[in-house]
This record gives structure tokens, C-alpha cells and sequence, in this order.
């Protein structure tokens, strides 16, 4: 079996799981509030071609709560965290291929769970790609490291 290849489309806000020509799942996202882009500190989404450089969270519960790619404690759903990004449940971290995303691991963006499930589907995040929790969580068993990301403006 082909490893895996997953597509991000942004102006979609979905992530699709490609294996060799067949599109084996499709999962709605949320991508950068800001837009796109490469900057660093623009909390905006990077485009091109990354790598699963790391993955972080095997074992874990799906609401653990990391900071640093560190679990830090549990969210409960309390409303105290509604103005936090939280990092949940699973961390694919990414790292960029090409000259002008070279900086995506420096900037720590990653596919994560969140607290923000109910905007999954519209571009809410700081720059990383939000999924729900059972989401990320199957997308960590199937992905392995090595494996390439394509994220897209269309």
C-alpha cells in the first residue's frame, strides 16, 4: 500500500486523504483566520508542499491538553478556555519542503485537535490546521512521519 499523501484545499477547508489515485477520506478543517502565508508571526497558514515531521500524543486521552507538544492536564469544556487555542488530543507537526515554507517548523505549525470544534470548516485558526478531535486522532493512526502534505489556496 502507497503511503499516504494528504491535500489541504483552503478555500474548501478540507483535508483529503490521498493513496496513490484514490481519495480514501476527506475531513473538514479550520485554517488561519489571517490568510496565508509564510511570515513569520503572521499566524497565517503556510502553502506548498511539508512533510509529518513528528508526531506527538500516542496514548493520550483526546481532550489532553498540550503545551510546548507536552501534555499539560485534561480540557473539561469548561467555558474559561473559550478565548484559548488549545492544542488537543493529537500533534501532526509539519515541516516545509520548499525555499519559501522552509521556516514552517520554527514556526510550529501543526494539524492539531481543538476546543473550536464548532468552527471547524471556516479559516478560525492562528495558523495551524484544527481538526476535531476523533478527526486528528484517526488522521494520526494512518498517517506515518515522512509523510508529504500539500496545502493549497483553492
Amino acid at each position: 500500500m502507497a503511503t499516504p499523501v494528504l491535500k489541504v484545499f483552503i478555500s474548501s477547508q478540507l483535508l483529503e486523504v490521498w493513496e496513490g489515485d484514490e481519495k480514501t477520506r476527506s475531513y473538514p478543517i479550520s485554517t488561519s483566520m489571517f490568510g496565508t502565508g509564510n511570515e513569520e508571526g503572521s499566524l497565517r497558514t503556510p502553502l506548498g508542499t511539508f512533510e509529518i515531521c513528528e508526531k506527538y500524543g500516542k496514548g493520550q486521552s483526546l481532550n489532553t491538553i498540550f503545551k510546548g507538544r507536552s501534555p499539560m492536564g485534561q480540557w473539561t469544556g469548561e467555558k474559561s478556555h473559550d478565548d484559548e487555542d488549545l492544542i488537543l488530543g493529537r500533534i501532526l507537526r509539519l515541516s516545509g519542503l520548499e525555499k519559501h515554507n522552509g521556516n514552517t517548523f520554527q514556526r510550529y505549525i501543526y494539524i492539531h485537535g481543538t476546543n473550536h470544534e464548532a468552527t471547524i470548516g471556516s479559516p478560525t485558526s492562528h495558523g495551524c490546521i484544527r481538526m476535531k478531535r476523533q478527526d486528528v486522532a484517526a488522521l494520526y493512526e494512518i498517517i506515518p512521519t515522512g509523510s508529504l502534505i500539500h496545502i493549497s489556496a483553492t
